[in-house]
């Protein structure tokens, strides 16, 4: 206490310089209109650009959780969009395809490890048997397709990535149809190549290239890219497409792995019409 008042004592004239200096400001702001507009105009600007900066910081440590919450919300989108092409009403005096009745179940992963330069590239996902995954799911993110569960443990998944050379995928042209198989060749992670597509499909620059639905593991019109290049083999007859894909594989951080409800149905079926 008695420091505090030698304190003021020492300093009386300065304390009492910035007493006067603030009641002379708080008279200046209080009874002037002009001095008051411009003192609320600065203040605005100012206390304006330190909120947005601390917005934009407390964004960005809320980035993952934002992006958590996206993935969720279009896992669901994906679920209920399914549904919906499932329980459609069905219009009187219309056969109603029973292909079209097929339908997914989607959950979120986040890719916890991941590799692009190697012949045999695989990710590592952070669900597992308890969160329902089982080997030979199919894998896609919100751009395309990404690979399939390869083996799972308790809590996590390893996934054969597109680009794995193991790796062959039925693909077809979005724009005619034809179809034909999409493997990766081990060099360029933004590249893949559909071979198998005949002579008469003339397929052209930027089309797309999508999955099948020839498979128990993906739905049919999955993104896989786009050609950006044509060659023709005029020995076989066939076409090979260069593929610039949709994922960036060094970019890859949520996916959705798809599970086909009626895939041991179908394989089964497939198993006895092979033993024919």
């Amino acid at each position: 206490m008695r420091n505090f008042i030698r304190f003021i004592i020492r300093n009386h004239f300065l304390l009492l310089f910035l007493l006067l200096e603030i009641v002379s400001f708080h008279f200046i702001f209080n009874y002037n209109q002009y001095h008051r507009k411009v003192y609320l105009s600065s203040s605005n600007q100012v206390s304006g650009y330190l909120f947005k900066n601390f917005s934009s910081v407390v964004q960005y440590f809320q980035l993952k959780k934002t992006n958590e919450e996206l993935v969720r919300e279009i896992t669901e989108l994906r679920n209920q969009l399914d549904r919906n092409s499932f329980y459609a009403p069905m219009l009187p005096e219309i056969e109603v395809d029973t292909v079209a009745a097929q339908h997914y179940r989607y959950s979120a992963a986040r890719v916890i490890n991941n590799s692009v330069n190697k012949h045999f590239n695989y990710l590592t996902l952070n669900k597992g048997l308890k969160h329902g995954i089982r080997p030979d799911m199919g894998v896609i993110s919100s751009r395309g397709l990404v690979g399939v569960v390869l083996n799972t443990s308790e809590n996590f998944s390893t996934v054969i990535s597109l680009l794995n050379t193991r790796l062959w995928v039925s693909a077809r042209l979005q724009e005619t149809g034809f179809f034909g198989s999409l493997s990766w060749d081990g060099s360029s992670y933004r590249y893949a190549t559909l071979s198998g597509i005949p002579a008469h499909a003339t397929p052209l620059v930027g089309d797309a290239v999508v999955t099948s639905g020839y498979s128990s593991i993906f739905p049919e019109n999955i993104l896989i890219g786009t050609i950006d290049e044509v060659t023709i083999d005029q020995g076989e007859g066939f076409y090979e497409l260069r593929v610039l894909l949709s994922v960036d594989f060094k970019n890859l951080q949520y996916v959705h792995i798809v599970e086909k409800m009626e895939a041991e149905e179908q394989l089964e079926l497939e198993k006895l019409s092979e033993n024919d």
